[in-house]
C-alpha cells in the first residue's frame, strides 16, 4: 500500500513564515490557500481532508505538497502557463529588440526609421534567421522590453583640440585649491514680458498673467560669479556684453579675496574673455584663467545655479521694469546666499567673507544699477 502523501519536516523558518501568510491573510489568494495546504499537511492532515479545506481538488493538492518537497517555500508562487506555446526564445525576443534599435539604413534598408509593419516584415526575411512574429506580438514585446517610439535629439560634440586638458585642468583646481576658485559666466538675455511659470494654486484656477505684443524696454544680461569656497552667488544686469563688464565682474571676484594670494576663474571660452587687456589685468593680479571647452559650458560650475536663478525670480514672474527685475534678482541672491549651508566653512569665516563681498558688491551694483 503506497505511503500517503506528506509534508517533509518544516523548518522554523518555513513554519514561522507559513503561519504569518496564513494567519495575516494579505497576500495573493494562491499563497494563502497554498500555505494552508501546506500547514494543514504538517500538521497530519491527510489529503482528502485538505483538499475540502481549501475548496481544491486532490490532485492539486498533493502537486502542492510534491513540489514543497522539491523546491521549499519557492513552491508558494504560482507558475502561470498554458495557451499555444511560446514560438520566440529569449535569444530571438534579444535579436528583435537589437533590430529595432538599429538604424534600418545601417542594414541595407532604404527608410530612416521603422514602422511595426516594416520592421515585422523585414524580421520575416532577414538572412540566416527567420523570425515571424505579428504586429502586435511584436509592439507588445517592444514595449515589454522598454523600447518605444520617441523623437529624435541633437547635440554638439566639442570640437576643441584641448578637451581633455581644460577638463583635467579644472577638476585639478576644484580638488586642489576648492576655498580659490571662482567661476563667472552671463545669464540672459532678459526682456520685460509676462513669462510662463509654475506655482501652487487651487487645482484648475492657475495665476494668469497678460500678454505683450510691444516691447520697449529691450534686454538685459546677469553677469554672474560664484565662489566655489562658501558656496555664495552674486552678479549685476548689464545692458550689454563686452571687455569692460568682464573686467568689472574680474574685479568684483579678486575683491572677494583682498589677500592677494593666486585664484582661479573658470569662464567659457568666448572672444571677448580672452583678449589682451583681460589677460594682462589678470595676470597683474594673480589670477588664472581657465577657459572650459568649445561646447562645453556645462563644465563650468555656475550653470548649475543658474537654474534656479531663473525658475524662482524669471520664471512666472510680470516686471514692470528693469529695476523692478534686477531688484527681484538681487534680493534672491540676498536670500539664497544668507540661507546657504557651509559646513566646511567655520561660522567666523563664512561672516567675513559676506561682509567683504557685501560691500564690494554693492559698489559694483550702484555702478551697474546706474549704467542699466
Amino acid at each position: 500500500m503506497a505511503e500517503p502523501v506528506r509534508v517533509r519536516r518544516l523548518t522554523d523558518q518555513e513554519g514561522q513564515k507559513l503561519q504569518q501568510i496564513v494567519r495575516r491573510g494579505n497576500t495573493s489568494s494562491v499563497r494563502y490557500r497554498r500555505a494552508m495546504m501546506l500547514l494543514a499537511s504538517a500538521g497530519g492532515n491527510r489529503v482528502p481532508v485538505i483538499a475540502k479545506l481549501v475548496q481544491a481538488d486532490e490532485d492539486t493538492v498533493r502537486d502542492v505538497i510534491h513540489r514543497f518537497n522539491e523546491i521549499g517555500l519557492a513552491c508558494l508562487d504560482p507558475r502561470w502557463a498554458g495557451g499555444r506555446p511560446r514560438l520566440l526564445n529569449r535569444d530571438d525576443e534579444d535579436f528583435v529588440v537589437q533590430t529595432a534599435t538599429t538604424r534600418p539604413t545601417k542594414l541595407g534598408q532604404p527608410f530612416a526609421r521603422w514602422s511595426v509593419r516594416k520592421l515585422a516584415a523585414y524580421l520575416r526575411r532577414v538572412h540566416g534567421r527567420v523570425i515571424r512574429i505579428g504586429r502586435e506580438a511584436l509592439r507588445c514585446l517592444l514595449a515589454r522590453r522598454g523600447v518605444t517610439f520617441q523623437r529624435t535629439k541633437t547635440w554638439k560634440e566639442s570640437p576643441d583640440p584641448e578637451l581633455d586638458a581644460k577638463l583635467d585642468r579644472i577638476e585639478d583646481v576644484l580638488e586642489r585649491y576648492p576655498d580659490r576658485v571662482f567661476a563667472f559666466d552671463e545669464f540672459g538675455p532678459l526682456g520685460i514680458r509676462p513669462t510662463a511659470g509654475s506655482c501652487r494654486a487651487e487645482q484648475g484656477r492657475p495665476e494668469r498673467h497678460p500678454a505683450t505684443y510691444h516691447r520697449t524696454h529691450g534686454v538685459r544680461y546677469f553677469h554672474g560669479c560664484y565662489s566655489i569656497g562658501d558656496d555664495t552667488l552674486w552678479g549685476v544686469n548689464r545692458r550689454k556684453k563686452g571687455t569692460a563688464t568682464i573686467l568689472a565682474a574680474l574685479k568684483s571676484i579678486r575683491a572677494a579675496r583682498p589677500d592677494g594670494a593666486p585664484i582661479h576663474v573658470i569662464l567659457d571660452n568666448l572672444s571677448a574673455r580672452k583678449g589682451a587687456d583681460i589677460r594682462r589685468w589678470a595676470k597683474r593680479h594673480k589670477i588664472k584663467l581657465c577657459f572650459t571647452p568649445t561646447y562645453a559650458s556645462w563644465t563650468n560650475p555656475i550653470e548649475a545655479h543658474f537654474g534656479p536663478l531663473r525658475q524662482f525670480t524669471v520664471a512666472n514672474s510680470d516686471h514692470r521694469n528693469h529695476t523692478a527685475q534686477t531688484r527681484a534678482l538681487h534680493a534672491y541672491l540676498r536670500w539664497r546666499n544668507k540661507n546657504a549651508r557651509h559646513p566646511d566653512v567655520p561660522a567666523a569665516q563664512r561672516r567675513e567673507r559676506a561682509r567683504i563681498r557685501s560691500e564690494k558688491g554693492i559698489r559694483w551694483g550702484g555702478r551697474a544699477a546706474k549704467a542699466a
